[in-house]
């Protein structure tokens, strides 16, 4: 949680192959120890920032992909971060350790909230669990933010994904097909460039 929230520079990628036990080791971990829906920043975490696999740019790009597919988005993203590191072996890997812990977590859960789920304590903790996963995903994205937000256009496309989401109830798939269009036209072959203010400062001079 710290690393996620300090800013701190994200370090350089890891050089060579990755073994299918270590991506299952990693994914395993995130998928056992993300409580509260805040798989974004325990994958940022542990992807970018601990073992150095992908960089924020690179994270970015398969969290995009990961949120224009069907499915869980955890899930996607372990696929296709296993992908990246050792092609479909990897991807198979990453994905079951992705997916095991939450299975058998959530079965027991199941089974302890069918009869324990009206327990005012119980409600209480999970109230505040999702409180916190509410930060953490909203720190993961200040921090990707930083690095990926750089002019006037990127927050202008931010702003028209959340209103056409949140105050025009339009459906995801929707939103991105349409922001995907207005990037392709605006960064276009031959198309004059935006100026840029450099990496993070656009957003750092709002605050």
């Amino acid at each position: 949680m710290s690393d996620v929230v300090a800013g701190k520079e994200t370090p350089p990628k890891a050089a060579g192959p990755v073994s299918l036990m270590k991506i299952f080791s990693v994914f395993l971990t995130i998928g056992a120890t993300s409580f509260g829906g805040g798989v974004v920043a325990y994958l940022r975490n542990s992807l970018v920032r601990e073992n150095a696999w992908l960089d924020d740019t690179e994270f970015l790009e398969l969290m995009s992909i990961s949120n224009t597919l069907p499915g869980l988005n955890a899930t996607n993203m372990s696929i296709l971060a296993g992908n990246r590191l050792r092609g479909w072996s990897g991807a198979l890997v990453a994905m079951l350790g992705m997916c095991l812990p939450g299975f058998a977590f959530m079965t027991a859960a199941g089974v302890l909230y069918g009869a324990r789920g009206d327990n005012p304590l119980i409600t209480a903790a999970l109230k505040g669990v999702a409180a916190a996963a509410v930060g953490l995903i909203a720190a993961t994205w200040y921090q990707l933010g930083r690095k990926s937000v750089r002019d006037a256009f990127d927050a202008f496309v931010i702003l028209i994904a959340v209103l056409a989401i949140v105050e025009f109830k339009l459906s995801v798939p929707i939103v991105l097909l349409g922001v995907g269009a207005i990037g392709i036209f605006h960064h276009r072959p031959g198309a004059a460039k935006t100026h840029t203010i450099g990496e993070g400062k656009w957003i750092s001079s709002l605050q």
